[in-house]
Formats: C-alpha cells, sequence, structure tokens
C-alpha cells in the first residue's frame, strides 16, 4: 500500500516536495511500525469487508484491524469466525487471480479474543494467512500475554509468515496505580523477550475510561481526561523508548462526508495551542467531530505517538493527512542527522527560527526521516488542509 495513492500525479507533484514511497507487509520492521497510519476497526461480521478491499472502496484505507472481540455480540463468535476466515480467503484469491494487486493490500489484522482462537483460525485460513499482517491482542496482561505472542509465532511458523503483534493495553490492574507500575515493569521485561515481534502497543481508551464510568464529549479530548492522560504518559515513559506507541480512538463521526472546500477550511483562524503556526482553522463544512480529532491527533503526535485507532471512514483521511511530515522538519531532520558525526554540537535551522542542537534532537530527527519515507513531505505552504480540500476529495462515505 501508499499512502495517499487515490491522488493523481499532478496533485501529488504539487502537494508533496518527498513523496510517500510503497508499504508492503514485507516491509522493514522499522518502517513497518510506523507505516499503520489511521487504522480502522471493523467488526470481521461485516458483509461485505472483502468488497471492501478487493474494490478499494475506501482508496485512502492502508491499515484494518477484522474485530471478533468487542465490536461483536457474545452470540456472533462462531458466526464472525466463519465470516473472517471467508473474507481473507477471497481477499487472497483475488490476489492468486490479479483481481488485487498486493501494492493494494492494506495491512490487515485480527483483533482476537483469546489466545486459542489465533490457532483455531489460523489452521482455518490455510494459505489465506498471507494476507494478514498480524493480530491485536485486547485486555493484554500478564496473565495472557505469553500465551497470545507463542500462539501468533507458531501460527506464523506453521505456514511460513511473519506474523507481528499489537497488544492493547486496557485492563483495570494497568490503570490503577497500586498496581500500574509493577505490571509496567514484568510486560516491559516479557515484551522485551519478543521485541522483534510487536509491531505497535496500543491504548484501548474507551475500556480504561469504562472502568471509572467515564466517556469524552466531542469538545473534550483524550488529553483532557486525567486518569487517561497520566496512564499514557506512563505507557509512554516505560515503553516509547523502544515500541511505537499509536494514538487512542476517537469515536465520533457522522454519517454522511460533506466536501470541504479549501478557502472556507481556511476561514477564521483564532489563535489556540495547536494546528499549523499555532492557528486552528474552522469551517462549517468541518464538523464539530472532525475539528475534534484533528485536536486529538496532532496532540497526539505532540506527545510522541504514531498512527490512531479510528471506527469510521471518515476519520482516515483526516489522521493521515495530520502525519505527513513538513518541509521545515524534514530540512531540520536531514541537518541534525548529517551532523551527528561531532563537528558541531548546535546549529541555526535552515529557516532560521530555531535551535537544532545535534544529541537531544537526534532521535525525533530520525522518527521524522523515518515518517518523510512513509507520509510524505509537503510542499513548502503545503499541509494537511491540501488534502482535507475538494480537489483531494475521494470516496463516499456510506
Amino acid at each position: 500500500m501508499k499512502h495517499f495513492s487515490y491522488l493523481s500525479a499532478l496533485q501529488t507533484a504539487g502537494i508533496f516536495y518527498v513523496e510517500p514511497m510503497n508499504i508492503t507487509k514485507t516491509s522493514p520492521k522499522e518502517l513497518l511500525e510506523f507505516s499503520l497510519g489511521a487504522t480502522l476497526y471493523m467488526p470481521s461480521t461485516k458483509e461485505d469487508i472483502a468488497d471492501i478491499v478487493i474494490k478499494g472502496k475506501y482508496p485512502e484505507l492502508c491499515s484494518v484491524v477484522l474485530c471478533l472481540e468487542d465490536a461483536i455480540g457474545d452470540s456472533e463468535v462462531e458466526h464472525a469466525e466463519r465470516m473472517v476466515v471467508h473474507h481473507l480467503q477471497s481477499i487472497y484469491e483475488s490476489l492468486q487471480n490479479g483481481r488485487l494487486s498486493t501494492s493494494d493490500l492494506p495491512l490487515i489484522f485480527l483483533r482476537v479474543r483469546s489466545p486459542e482462537q489465533i490457532s483455531t483460525i489460523s489452521s482455518e485460513l490455510g494459505e489465506a494467512i498471507d494476507c494478514l499482517t498480524g493480530f491485536v491482542f485486547p485486555k493484554f496482561s500478564l496473565g495472557n500475554a505469553s500465551s497470545y505472542l507463542n500462539h501468533m509465532i507458531q501460527a506464523g511458523k506453521d505456514r511460513g509468515v511473519t506474523l507481528y503483534g499489537m497488544p492493547i493495553f486496557e485492563t483495570p490492574e494497568l490503570l490503577e496505580k497500586e498496581t500500574r507500575y509493577s505490571h509496567f515493569s514484568e510486560i516491559k521485561k516479557l515484551l522485551h523477550q519478543y521485541k522483534e515481534y510487536i509491531l505497535n502497543i496500543r491504548i484501548g481508551a474507551t475500556d480504561l475510561c469504562g472502568l471509572y464510568g467515564v466517556r469524552r464529549n466531542f469538545h473534550t479530548t483524550i488529553y483532557d481526561i486525567s486518569l487517561v492522560k497520566d496512564f499514557i504518559s506512563d505507557v509512554l515513559n516505560y515503553f516509547g523508548r523502544e515500541y511505537t506507541i499509536s494514538g487512542p480512538v476517537w469515536e465520533y463521526f457522522e454519517q454522511s462526508s460533506s466536501r470541504i472546500l479549501k478557502p472556507e477550511l481556511r476561514q477564521t483562524p483564532f489563535k489556540e495551542s495547536y494546528g499549523d503556526d499555532g492557528l486552528r482553522f474552522r469551517s462549517q463544512l468541518l464538523s464539530e467531530y472532525h475539528d475534534g480529532l484533528i485536536k486529538e491527533t496532532l496532540l497526539d503526535l505532540a506527545n510522541g505517538l504514531n498512527g490512531k485507532t479510528v471506527i469510521h471512514p471518515s476519520h482516515i483521511k483526516i489522521v493521515e493527512s495530520l502525519n505527513g511530515v513538513s518541509k521545515e522538519d524534514y530540512l531540520d531532520a536531514l541537518s541534525i542527522t548529517e551532523s551527528i558525526d561531532g563537528s558541531v554540537g548546535v546549529m541555526k535551522s535552515k529557516y532560521s527560527n530555531k535551535m537544532n542542537e545535534i544529541k537531544p534532537h537526534y532521535l525525533w530527527a530520525q522518527k521524522v526521516l523515518k515518517k518523510s519515507k512513509i507520509y510524505g513531505v509537503y510542499n513548502e505552504n503545503h499541509n494537511y488542509i491540501d488534502l482535507l480540500s475538494d480537489a483531494a476529495q475521494t470516496s463516499t462515505i456510506t
């Protein structure tokens, strides 16, 4: 898959200074872990999943999770298992007969209910398991971590494919302060043994809020919820140095997608603590639900999270476009990495508006350069607004 592949060659050249590269499940892990972008969760009982992938209903879709856990009812499990096998076998057949190209295949993951379900479904999938990038592990804890990972690794060995795991942190013992730090320490030791298989760590914000009967509204980001803000900070502190942490889900959406016109999207800027150059852009055509998603995604990025769980197709382009790298950040990152030989300790940025200190900013620069390959680098005076405008409008959301 390739982020923003729906753009024409002319649009791509106009918007991007560096174009995004092609990514597949076999790409190096150090790139793949930053490549998920907006990861769309869908119930595995959804009837048209195979068609969505094969026919490219959402051209902006680059990663998807088929959910066998909370997104389906307890009475639907057997039906959901049959459906997910059917979907993946149909996708695999389309790859084999040329109806679908590997370059158009999104990264596909299964969110299972139990470790044993990994083995059951993998066995039923047969060769179609090759369509999967990996599995998502809900309610990840010390009690199930090894089992989840060992079942996944064995399934990959049985079929000769590489599979990645994405644990979700969302259980009471991880949120409650009395037990959080001891459990984080033990989980960190355990994950170190399986580090090559861990693609992302995900944060189950909805479950975490639910433990205390809290639910944010569309005016409130997850960073306004003190319990979860504190939790995210600790996850980053314990795991962010070694693993990629993904942003939590945004729950609000509209049923219809209005066309967003660039001049209207740019109107009425006012000072706030986020957005390009400290400005926030509002439009009557950009709903308050989407406005909240933009705000939360920018806060994800500012805090070092990469990618985001989404539950509606209208979220995809917003999250993806915000992950694009500015030309200013790109040139700063290049300058920093090119000066790591010790010849200089600090320098003025090419834009003459900030200090680039080589050692403290080096890890940041490495991440920026990885993301520049995946999401591209915007041309001067271009940013996410260009991808949300009518010029880059794509699928109709239904």
